[in-house]
């Protein structure tokens, strides 16, 4: 609380560039409360490209930031889940919350709150990612600095209100399956490649045991994927590697 309060009073008392106020309501329009600290909002929308080095081998990007919006992420759908289904074991709450959280997914949802126009990156310059999962980590860097400023409550409020709640539809995600798994071998028949899947390991959690399956083209790994069942991991792998391929 004290924290907060400091930030509040810091946030009355500052004098913002234009640059700065245009951020600051691009941030309040997609959060819905003004920054009380703008600056790890600044480094949430700074990719790597454009990042700059404040010390000898590290640069300020929106890296570390999506380390911790991942993790404050899974934390609050977990949560979300939990109390949802009150009645559902672990395996099918971890499946529907990979499947939330998953790339494709923030990718969507980062477009649609409108991440797309103020994420800053060398557009001349092939980057690590493709623009597909670039939309979707600055989301999770957006998350991680909205918990640095406003804490984890407010956070989660942010993610149920503006994120679970409006776009997506938990009884759709639960029956609709898509066939990642045909679709990537489509593409390799096409593409004269060869893919494959390769059980690499088997986890007991207890209850239940989640499956690890690594797909491979042309016999180089390509993703890796997890699921209550082989056929199930075997479709993540395929999933990932499709959106690796971008062909989802």
């Amino acid at each position: 609380m004290i924290r907060l309060t400091s930030n509040r009073l810091k946030s009355v008392f500052k004098i913002y560039s234009k640059e700065e106020k245009r951020l600051s309501a691009s941030i309040k329009m997609i959060v819905g409360s003004k920054p009380f600290n703008l600056k790890p909002y600044q480094i949430a929308v700074q990719h790597t490209s454009v990042a700059k080095s404040v010390k000898k081998g590290f640069k300020e990007s929106n890296e570390r930031l999506e380390y911790l919006g991942d993790a404050v992420l899974g934390m609050a759908v977990a949560d979300y889940l939990f109390k949802k289904f009150p009645f559902k074991d672990e395996g099918f709450l971890t499946e529907l919350r990979s499947r939330i959280v998953s790339r494709d997914s923030l990718n969507n949802v980062a477009r649609t709150i409108g991440v797309p126009q103020i994420v800053q990156f060398d557009k001349k310059r092939k980057t690590p990612n493709s623009h597909k999962s670039l939309y979707g980590n600055a989301l999770e860097a957006l998350i991680g600095a909205i918990y640095i400023d406003k804490g984890f409550q407010f956070t989660k409020r942010f993610i149920f209100k503006k994120l679970l709640q409006p776009h997506f539809d938990l009884e759709e995600i639960i029956n609709t399956t898509k066939n990642y798994k045909s679709k990537l071998i489509e593409w390799s028949q096409k593409n004269a490649k060869t893919p494959s899947f390769d059980h690499i390991e088997t986890k007991d959690k207890g209850h239940f045991k989640e499956f690890i399956v690594q797909v491979l083209i042309d016999e180089e790994p390509i993703a890796k994927g997890h699921g209550l069942s082989k056929k199930k991991a075997e479709q993540d792998a395929a999933r990932e590697a499709c959106i690796i391929l971008e062909l989802e």
